[in-house]
């Protein structure tokens, strides 16, 4: 699909990843989470991987938001980024480190990325995943 063409598209598959323990048990209790089927984006540009999240409970101190990245033709998923303790860490392994921007506010219930200077390894599927504990 246009390796090595400048300026050609490179298409993210952003996958929805809701986490509902408890749905089962009590909908009312479940958070649900919001992504983008698919982005697309131009090798050197930047995306916004964007998510949002829905509780019925209040939002804790201690909600928390991973993202994670599984490459293409991979079957390894590793974590990229985490917000915990009303801090953002941005893992220090992969290729993203260097390029990713957190935009997200969990008070108002978005948990986005910005995913710069875009490559063509970056094509996978991003995965957001929510806890608002308890």
């Amino acid at each position: 699909s246009g390796h090595g063409a400048p300026g050609a598209g490179v298409s993210w598959r952003v996958t929805l990843a809701p986490f509902c323990p408890l749905a089962g048990l009590s909908p009312s209790l479940a958070i649900h989470v919001y992504t983008q089927r698919e982005i697309y984006g131009t090798v050197g540009s930047h995306v916004t991987l964007s998510c949002s999240f829905w509780s019925s409970e209040w939002i804790s101190e201690d909600i928390s938001i991973t993202w994670h990245f599984q490459a293409e033709g991979s079957r390894d998923s590793i974590s990229i980024f985490h917000y915990a303790k009303g801090q953002p860490y941005i893992d220090d392994v992969g290729t993203f480190k260097e390029r990713m921007e957190w935009v997200g506010n969990p008070h108002r219930k978005d948990g986005s990325i910005v995913i710069h200077n875009l490559d063509y390894t970056d094509n996978g599927t991003f995965t957001c995943d929510v806890k608002n504990p308890p």
